[in-house]
């Protein structure tokens, strides 16, 4: 794998050539409402294939993603993080709003730090925050809407429920509620998650996960970016719409632009802090195949009011 690889003109063509033809034949819209509407179903079925087998912990967050780290614990990781990281852990720590949280009991009422992990599938970033941020005065809360990741989550060994509380969800319901109130975390984390949203959803997601961060608090985002690997090798019949898929599993995926990101959480009221588009290459020298890789990685502050000092 190497990192931050230039592409050629030559190689945006093909890769946009390539998603030409893919997408040239639409799934017919007749079809497509099962995606959206069945959403959770195939979900379940794919957790219940695959168990915990199918991702491996992300042990790389605390790397990209230093603010998922307690204010106390932020010196634990500085040296392990590249200048550049380091000047946006100094600028992103975000500070308490005491308001939101005198309201009735909820979990993790009690901490000074709370993070919020939607999608959070069977722990793969649950288990590595876990077992950072125990005795550090910090809670972790996941979600996910399928019912079986959520129980995978909470038979694993490391689940500790003094320290985190997982709980199903679909953040796609515009009436449903949180199990703790508005204003009252610091980081909200989507790895992999807004993708698989029909992107006529994804901007009302945002902006109702953004109104649970507390004024200067952060939202952290990765996700596929356009042209990556894995849509250019989309075979026809798989699109639903322009740079939307369903894979052979019913799940679905969607492929952003950093304009899309920027767009996405600036209209949710939040300020940009990083907006990067990763790009790498990843070659397979068994199968002699050669892989460009796009991935998002975002992070987005919210913004005090005008009033505030």
């Amino acid at each position: 794998m190497w990192d931050h690889v230039q592409w050629t003109e030559e190689d945006k063509e093909n890769a946009r050539q390539r998603i030409e033809e893919n997408s040239c034949t639409q799934i017919p819209l007749k079809e497509q409402g099962k995606f959206d509407t069945d959403a959770c179903q195939y979900w379940d079925k794919f957790y219940g294939r695959h168990q915990d087998k199918f991702f491996k912990d992300r042990n790389w967050l605390f790397l990209e993603f230093p603010e998922l780290l307690p204010p106390g614990a932020k010196s634990e990781v500085t040296n392990r993080c590249q200048s550049d990281q380091q000047a946006v852990l100094t600028t992103a720590v975000p500070e308490k709003d005491d308001a939101a949280t005198q309201t009735a009991t909820f979990p993790g009422q009690h901490a000074s730090f709370r993070i919020l992990e939607v999608g959070c599938g069977v722990g793969n970033s649950v288990f590595p925050i876990i077992n950072t941020i125990k005795e550090k005065d910090a809670f972790l809360y996941c979600c996910d809407f399928s019912p079986r990741a959520i129980q995978l989550v909470k038979d694993h060994p490391d689940y500790d429920d003094s320290v985190c509380h997982a709980f199903v969800h679909d953040v796609c319901e515009e009436n449903t509620s949180m199990p703790f109130p508005p204003r009252s975390l610091d980081v909200i984390l989507t790895v992999f998650v807004l993708s698989s949203i029909h992107p006529n959803r994804i901007q009302g997601v945002v902006n109702r996960l953004s109104t649970y961060l507390k004024h200067g608090g952060i939202f952290l985002f990765r996700d596929h970016g356009r042209y990556d690997f894995s849509q250019v090798r989309f075979k026809k019949g798989r699109c639903l719409s322009e740079n939307f898929y369903t894979r052979g599993d019913g799940t679905c995926v969607y492929f952003f632009t950093k304009e899309e990101v920027h767009d996405l959480f600036s209209n949710a009221g939040l300020e940009e802090v990083q907006n990067l588009e990763d790009r790498r290459l990843q070659v397979n020298r068994r199968e002699k195949v050669a892989m460009h890789r796009v991935w998002m990685q975002s992070k987005y502050r919210k913004l005090y009011p005008p009033s505030a000092p």
